[in-house]
């Protein structure tokens, strides 16, 4: 390893904080293709699901009526149609890319679902013409579905078709934007960042010891609403978003924010009083007691800072506007932890089964089943829905599955060991979410251009020569969004011994695989450094023998296959695509 390759991985494993801080304006993923723009379904009304219209259960997918759409979707959307599907007791609407079989195309039996990596949206399965394997999948007759996961993609926070559609079309200007900036040389942190679901400069605040906040003016009565607001949040746990020691744990950083403001002063044991006071509220269970009580306190607290700041010279620090900037950043910070706050069973329970069910109502597949292929964390989530339903003895309603790069436990991956620090609970609270799409397309022109100092990056992504160079950029910076911690943290568990688990940390999901009745193919890249070959193996282990088939790509003299070269490489045509399709003709 290079010094200066050792030197980015020391700064990205112990300098988290601060580089995510400094990349604050953030893109979901994506620019536009130049594929034809088709229609733009948006479902406005719950209406009735054909193959379920005698269920009598309310709580389920509200599929969106199809008998209103637009013809100019979205530009970034490359697919026949765009539809949405709304979640249970959310306002997300997840985006469907649909893609339709050619008339010549031999008939299927059923509809096949592709579900994308951890932090990335549909462009990773159609990324040109010529490079798509959603387009390939569709020609060969499949019905073929991509899903994008809430908070990928064109997936948007909406209540009606107004929203949606221009929460959607300014997620594709701003996809276009990023991807514009970096081609034309100006850094994406550079670019301005409205869009909903995206992380703006306002939203970017992490609670640092050394980061006490500059700049708003006074208002007495304001501020003690904004501090008792505060508590009142905490002392609820953030409406079930915090649990009691989380709660503990942030709280604990906002008053040594505060303590630091008072450092050296004789009213730093008066504040200790109130300290101690509100520590002790946040942890009873809430009443209008409580309320009063905590609105008292925020006032005392303020009163401190009044009293403190008149005991200073204002020309050397203006005690009221820091507290009161340190007040609006932390507020931030919790509005940041419910904005992103799902994890992986989230998908697994919530986001799948919609989508499924949604393309089931769409497709009428005979006996109710579905093809499915995930790439990465999508073909966690499908192993996941194996063996959570051999556990339950549920019927998964898949006819097969295909795999590509993903395993059950990745002790094997040095480059997902950088995760591990987002194992401490703290750092979780620290960075709610991490912007892993600006993130890549800032340090891009460093591994794609002279002096190549982050050429090592591309080697995760794609083996050398792989993929053509343009489409490489277009992966890099079009293809990844913004990843909550908590959906990190809990993959991180497949870092452990036991693999992967549930957010409980009791279920393990890899103990359970050997239960299904599903046909799966599990395929894995030669030089994959993300999933390793033998981690892709050790998972197939755990299948029945005679339902699982195992294939890696890649020659010891080339070509080679890392992460992503199974799905765009170059040679996937060729190789990969057609013995899926082999695959999933044996069992449609």
């Amino acid at each position: 390893m290079s010094t200066l390759q050792f030197q980015f991985q020391f700064q990205f494993q112990f300098q988290f904080q601060s580089d995510i801080r400094s990349a604050h304006h953030v893109a979901s993923s994506s620019f536009s293709s130049l594929s034809p723009k088709g229609s733009f379904t948006f479902p406005l009304r719950l209406v009735r699901r054909p193959l379920h219209s005698n269920s009598t259960t309310s709580f389920g997918p509200r599929a969106f009526s199809n008998n209103t759409s637009v013809s100019d979707k979205p530009s970034v959307c490359t697919a026949d149609e765009l539809h949405y599907v709304s979640l249970p007791n959310s306002d997300w609407r997840l985006a469907l890319w649909r893609y339709h079989p050619p008339p010549l195309a031999p008939p299927r039996n059923h509809p096949l679902l592709l579900l994308s990596g951890l932090g990335t949206n549909a462009i990773g399965y159609d990324l040109s013409p010529e490079s798509s394997f959603a387009r390939y999948m569709s020609g060969q007759g499949f019905d073929t579905w991509i899903l994008e996961f809430r908070g990928a993609g064109l997936s948007v926070q909406a209540s009606n078709f107004k929203e949606i559609k221009e929460t959607a079309d300014a997620v594709s200007e701003q996809m276009e934007a990023v991807a514009n900036s970096v081609t034309n040389g100006v850094s994406p942190l550079q670019q301005p960042t409205n869009v909903s679901g995206c992380l703006s400069d306002s939203e970017i605040y992490f609670l640092r010891e050394d980061s006490i906040g500059i700049g708003t003016a006074w208002d007495e009565e304001e501020l003690v609403e904004k501090v008792t607001e505060i508590f009142m949040r905490l002392s609820e746990r953030l409406s079930g978003f915090l649990s009691e020691g989380q709660s503990r744990l942030i709280s604990a950083k906002l008053f040594d924010q505060i303590s630091k403001l008072l450092e050296d002063s004789q009213l730093s044991e008066r504040f200790e009083e109130i300290r101690l006071s509100l520590s002790n509220l946040l942890e009873k269970q809430q009443n209008s007691g409580i309320a009063s009580q905590i609105r008292d306190l925020s006032q005392r607290l303020v009163n401190i800072i009044e009293e403190h700041q008149r005991s200073v010279s204002p020309q050397f620090i203006n005690m009221q506007e820091r507290f009161s900037s340190t007040i609006e950043d932390f507020q931030k910070q919790l509005d940041l932890i419910v904005k992103y706050d799902w994890d992986f069973d989230h998908y697994l329970e919530e986001d799948v089964p919609v989508a499924m069910e949604y393309i089931r109502a769409q497709a009428k597949p005979k006996d109710g089943k579905l093809l499915a292929i995930g790439h990465s964390m999508g073909g966690i989530l499908l192993y996941s829905i194996l063996s959570r339903c051999g556990f339950e003895g549920k019927e998964p309603r898949l006819k097969a599955v295909v795999t590509l790069a993903s395993s059950f436990k990745y002790t094997s991956s040095k480059p997902l060991n950088l995760l591990l620090p987002l194992l401490d609970p703290a750092q979780a609270l620290n960075v709610p979410a991490v912007p892993l799409g600006t993130l890549l397309a800032t340090a891009y022109p460093l591994s794609s251009r002279p002096p190549y100092i982050l050429a090592w990056l591309n080697d995760l992504i794609s083996a050398e020569g792989m993929m053509h160079p343009e489409l490489l950029e277009k992966l890099v910076l079009n293809n990844f969004c913004t990843i909550p911690v908590k959906l990190i943290t809990q993959l991180t568990s497949a870092l452990r011994e036991n693999g992967l688990s549930d957010r409980s940390g009791k279920f393990f999901y890899k103990d359970h695989l050997c239960k299904s009745n599903v046909p799966a193919l599990a395929i894995a890249g030669d030089q994959d450094q993300i999933c390793p070959a033998e981690a892709v193996e050790e998972t197939v282990k755990l299948f029945p023998e005679n339902l699982v088939t195992y294939k890696i790509f890649g020659e010891p003299q080339g070509p080679h296959y890392a992460h992503y070269d199974l799905v765009g490489g170059r040679l996937a045509m060729e190789q990969v695509y057609p013995y899926i399709v082999h695959f999933l003709n044996h069992h449609d």
